[in-house]
């Protein structure tokens, strides 16, 4: 006989209708969260930086879709002042846009960590 096994005792067997309806919620998880993504895609954030000198906009794909420089950050002698304005509010969208995707998953998933979700 098995480990754990007594003689005239039947192995249990996994509750099938149990299983099943897991494996219904989980199908419908999915698709929640797909359709939540696809919601997320078209969403758009907008941030500055240098006092509004720089914007940037990026979508849910997490792409810049607009970029505005005022004319009058732009200085021929301190590019490095306007690289980092651009990088300042790129960055800044990206974190926004990432923070926005993770609350609405969020409120799908019930906060259960999902590598690769968004």
């Amino acid at each position: 006989m098995g480990k754990g096994m007594r003689a005239g005792k039947k192995p249990k067997t996994g509750g099938g209708g149990n299983m099943q309806k897991q494996l219904q919620q989980m199908q419908a998880m999915q698709r929640q969260m797909e359709m939540m993504q696809a919601e997320i895609e078209e969403k758009e954030i907008t941030t500055t930086s240098g006092g509004g000198a720089v914007s940037v906009t990026v979508n849910g794909k997490k792409e810049i879709t607009n970029l505005t420089i005022d004319k009058e950050v732009v200085d021929p002698d301190d590019v490095e002042m306007l690289q980092d304005l651009i990088v300042a509010a790129v960055n800044e969208g990206m974190r926004q846009m990432e923070e926005l995707s993770s609350e609405e998953m969020g409120k799908i998933t019930g906060g259960l960590n999902i590598p690769g979700l968004v």
